[in-house]
């Protein structure tokens, strides 16, 4: 009904590992969804750590004589499954949620991915700007070439592109 009761990890694929207390510090992740949510909405997402946060962490890290990270990606994992909420407050943790799980009473769920995001950015939950819907081969090719180019200047490290057929039942289907 629209009000976070449980996050996890994705584990082994079957089990994860409960850190909702550390996702509730997470200013991005809405306690409360707006809108008129669904019973049940499971939503699949990242958390990660933009670059300036995570150089900022660093530099307070120096300053106080302590350990420095590594790279962001790390840093953000090892965070979310701190056994201690208030140690999760202290990291510049963000959220991208990208895909749904168990829904239960969404009457007029989109048809499609494109559409599912956008709904989900509605209910208050971040998600991507940098991604296109587009129709063939030349599309996925110019997408590429577009991040690939800005993929510097972004404010999240990322490993490359990832492609979905847009039309959720062919994705059930596939």
């Amino acid at each position: 009904n629209g009000v976070l009761v449980q996050g996890a990890t994705r584990g082994d694929g079957e089990t994860g590992e409960d850190v909702t207390q550390n996702l509730r510090t997470i200013g991005q992740i809405p306690l409360r969804l707006t809108g008129s949510a669904p019973q049940v909405l499971e939503v699949r997402g990242e958390v990660y750590m933009r670059r300036d946060a995570f150089e900022k962490l660093n530099e307070r890290q120096r300053e106080k004589g302590e350990k420095t990270f590594i790279n962001p990606r790390n840093t953000a994992a090892g965070a979310i499954r701190q056994l201690d909420p208030a140690l999760v407050a202290q990291r510049p943790l963000s959220f991208f949620a990208y895909g749904l799980g168990e829904v239960v009473g969404w009457s007029d769920q989109p048809p499609t991915h494109g559409g599912m995001l956008d709904a989900l950015g509605a209910f208050g939950l971040p998600v991507s700007k940098d991604r296109v819907v587009g129709e063939g081969a030349q599309a996925l090719v110019d997408f590429h070439a577009d991040i690939a180019a800005k993929r510097d200047s972004l404010p999240f490290d990322i490993d490359g592109v990832v492609y979905k057929v847009n039309r959720l039942d062919w994705q059930e289907r596939l």
